[in-house]
């Protein structure tokens, strides 16, 4: 039985798999060939991630697939529930790469409260000739210790999220339409832990209380951030998308950017990704990554596996 991992596998994923008697292709077939690749070849696997989408059109046309995968958790790059009516599985990854996002989004903030996202533009530039000016520019930065986080979207990867920021020593608070409360196991290297419960709260009481702010929730219809939401924050807040691009209206981010609402922004996630916004790009005040927040080799080594893992026990009783 053959498996496409078209935007890639871990190689303990495809060793997983052709253990099982599985064989993978990492081939990178172009959108628009997919369907003919997939017919011609027999695959009765397709795994992406972000890259490619498998919609109504590609299911429709490759009735022979069995399992369409995701490694990651967000799958608006697939058709889940037709697919599902047509009797396909779709599977993703939804614990694997949380850890690794969590720490992302610490990096766009340590960058954010230092000022790294600017002076690792300006130091190349002018750190031979403009040192003592930069070092006053960059001077007056703040401690995360003792600041408030407000998690919108409170699921497996808010709670990481929480976890760091307790162990940072920072105040958290949270809101989600879902979740009532959640218990935050925080461990340390010697076996010791902490227990922490924390309440969601409405929305407005997170934006109105929050130092800064991090997004965890799935693709919209509408902006779960825009004008509205960045009225209610505090002067100076600190924001980042780690989620989907669309969930933070970026004009409105931009503008909040330029009064002083927001002091700064980590994006690792853009409303017309692949192709970001030049304004977005562009703006000092923001600290930016290409879509990485789940590529860590051990978070890649997970996804591998556990795909691997839930592919065989759908389709081992089949496939002997």
């Amino acid at each position: 039985m053959k498996v496409l991992a078209n935007d890639g596998i871990s190689q303990s994923g495809i060793e997983d798999l052709e253990k099982a008697g599985f064989e993978v292709s990492t081939t990178t077939v172009a959108q628009e060939q997919l369907a003919n690749y997939i017919n011609e070849n027999k695959i009765s696997v397709i795994l992406v991630r972000s890259a490619t989408t498998v919609r109504k059109e590609v299911i429709d046309a490759c009735p022979n697939l069995k399992i369409i995968g995701r490694g990651g958790v967000g799958m608006d790059n697939i058709d889940v529930d037709y697919a599902r009516e047509k009797g396909i599985h779709v599977i993703n990854t939804p614990a694997a790469s949380s850890q690794s996002v969590a720490e992302l989004v610490f990096a766009h903030l340590f960058t954010g409260v230092r000022y790294l996202y600017d002076s690792n533009r300006n130091m190349p530039l002018d750190g031979d000739t403009q040192f003592k000016k930069l070092k006053k520019n960059y001077a007056k930065g703040i401690e995360l210790r003792g600041k408030t986080l407000g998690v919108i979207g409170f699921g497996r990867i808010g709670r990481e999220v929480a976890k760091i920021a307790l162990g940072v020593g920072m105040k958290v608070i949270a809101t989600d339409k879902f979740v009532g409360k959640a218990n935050i196991k925080v461990d340390f290297y010697n076996g010791q832990f902490i227990n922490v419960e924390i309440e969601t709260e409405p929305m407005e009481e997170v934006l109105k209380h929050s130092d800064f702010i991090t997004l965890h929730v799935p693709a919209q219809k509408d902006y779960v951030i825009g004008k509205a939401e960045f009225d209610i924050m505090k002067n100076g807040v600190g924001l980042v998308n780690a989620a989907r691009g669309g969930v933070v209206n970026e004009v409105e981010l931009v503008k909040a950017l330029d009064s002083g609402k927001v002091a700064f922004a980590g994006l690792d996630t853009f409303q017309d990704e692949p192709t970001p916004a030049v304004q977005i790009l562009m703006n000092p005040k923001i600290s930016l990554t290409p879509h990485i927040g789940a590529a860590t080799n051990e978070a890649q080594d997970r996804i591998g596996l556990e795909l691997a893992s839930q592919i065989k026990s759908l389709l081992i009783t089949d496939k002997n």
